[in-house]
């Protein structure tokens, strides 16, 4: 169970970090009447905690299912 709770408290940093960039990235814009093209300035780090976040999810729903 341990194994479980470590890959849970994984799973809601990476979580907490990905919020936190696109709080950052959502503050950067200045709204405008105009079309505006949106730079991203943490993309890369934001699709990689991303991509973390769907896995850890997985393995957690695999788990799950193995307790049933």
């Amino acid at each position: 169970m341990s194994n479980r709770m470590e890959i849970l408290e994984e799973y809601r940093q990476a979580n907490s970090q990905l919020a936190t960039l696109k709080r950052k990235e959502s503050e950067s814009v200045q709204w405008s009447s105009e079309t505006v093209q949106i730079e991203p300035r943490y993309g890369k780090e934001m699709n990689d905690l991303s991509d973390k976040c769907a896995q850890l999810d997985m393995i957690l729903e695999a788990m799950d299912a193995s307790e049933d």
